[in-house]
């Protein structure tokens, strides 16, 4: 189900049915980091995993509402073949900021890193698929997707330096002080989101 959820978002091209799958990797993965639910830190990371995204999300939510609202398209070809339509709408700001908050709780950027580590509570295969190399690239996905339908805002560039760079370093230095292998994938995966 995760994986077909995730192939769902990369093939869409509509803002609403990417939505309905990137909720569907919150949830799936909700369910995988639970799975040994007897275990209280199991259940704490998953829950905190589903707050963290699902409050993205909603922000993800909002942006493509103000998208549709202000320029009339839900397309992502459409936006990328005009990418001045964002711009010109005049809520450029709020939609920037929605659609990054999106992506940096789903990527884990700061300062949105900090279920990542808990998240790890999943047996090791899935913890491994899903944190290192999957749910948490679609924050960095849904940014490239966008590229060219922001590359004419001035902020769009300098926030992604500035939040990614600043990620690196937190989970680089978070990375050397670990001891489990666990511990020490899932902070490295934070500063390699950040790079």
């Amino acid at each position: 189900l995760f994986m077909g959820a995730m192939l769902g978002l990369v093939l869409a091209d509509d803002l609403m049915t990417l939505f309905i799958f990137w909720e569907l990797t919150s949830i799936t993965s909700f369910l995988l980091i639970g799975f040994q639910h007897e275990r209280e830190a199991a259940r704490r990371g998953a829950i905190q995993a589903l707050v963290v995204t699902g409050t993205g999300a909603l922000a993800l939510l909002a942006g493509f509402v103000l998208i549709r609202a202000t320029t009339g398209l839900t397309s992502i070809s459409e936006l990328i073949e005009q990418p001045q339509a964002i711009y010109e709408s005049g809520a450029y700001g709020p939609i920037l900021i929605l659609l990054l908050a999106g992506a940096f709780t789903k990527s884990a950027q700061m300062p949105f890193h900090v279920w990542l580590p808990n998240a790890m509570q999943a047996p090791t295969p899935a913890s491994a698929y899903l944190h290192s190399a999957t749910m948490v690239k679609l924050g960095v996905y849904i940014l490239a997707r966008f590229d060219q339908a922001f590359v004419g805002m001035p902020a769009f560039g300098t926030t992604l330096v500035v939040f990614g760079t600043a990620t690196l370093i937190v989970g680089g230095m978070r990375a050397m002080m670990q001891s489990g292998f666990k511990a020490l994938l899932a902070q490295s995966t934070v500063g390699s989101l950040g790079l």
